[in-house]
């Protein structure tokens, strides 16, 4: 909930600094069609400029809130943060979009989109760990709810790399105590690799990473 109301300031605040700047010739600019916003959020995409984009979007939002054209705006901006890495702001669209649009038809995908954000998201195995158990809960979640879903071969690849993921964090800190002379503290995070359904024989560690790359 902190996060998504922090990526919220985050979007006033890149409106308000766009509005305020000059481009060449451009100004500050209100009061125009939905089309004319939505055709700038596509073109700032296009140019590569996320930040007016997303200031394009607050101002399609403010003045066109039950515009037809708001559902593909924040879905065209969903898939431009995620292939730009910015996965916490495509996580903030996908939730706007679910909130605002989501249903029987389309609640697979989203779910699945932001599944694909979060594990995305993971940089720093040490640093994102509640990412990690998070994301594991919420692909075992998805399974369940969608178990023929076209999706769930890539969520299940998504849930087995977390697991590696994880099983090799412990193995790791493992492996630190028992340099530092903690043999119990290692035995405790080696108890924790003995439930799971990954073993260390099913692991290449990766040269780039734990989490490493599955949608190339």
């Amino acid at each position: 909930m902190k996060k998504s109301i922090l990526i919220g300031m985050a979007l006033v605040l890149a409106f308000l600094v766009a509005g305020c700047s000059k481009d060449g010739d451009e100004v500050a600019e209100f009061n125009k069609p939905a089309l004319y916003w939505y055709q700038r959020i596509g073109n700032s995409i296009t140019s590569g400029n996320m930040d007016k984009a997303d200031a394009y979007y607050i101002s399609l939002k403010s003045e066109h809130m039950r515009s037809p054209l708001m559902q593909t705006a924040m879905m065209m901006l969903a898939v431009a943060h995620m292939d730009n890495e910015e996965y916490l702001l495509a996580g903030y669209y996908l939730d706007e979009y679910n909130k605002r649009f989501g249903g029987e038809k389309n609640r697979e995908y989203i779910e699945y989109m932001k599944l694909k954000a979060a594990f995305l998201g993971v940089k720093d195995v040490y640093k994102d760990q509640k990412l990690i158990m998070d994301s594991i809960n919420g692909a075992k979640i998805y399974l369940l709810r969608y178990p023929g879903s076209e999706y769930a071969p890539l969520v299940n690849t998504i849930l087995v790399r977390l697991y590696m993921s994880q099983y090799l964090l412990n193995e790791n800190i493992a492996a630190l105590y028992e340099r530092t002379g903690k043999p119990e503290a290692a035995k405790l995070y080696r108890e924790k690799n003995k439930g799971s359904m990954i073993e260390m024989a099913d692991i290449t560690p990766p040269e780039r990473g734990i989490i490493g790359e599955i949608f190339d």
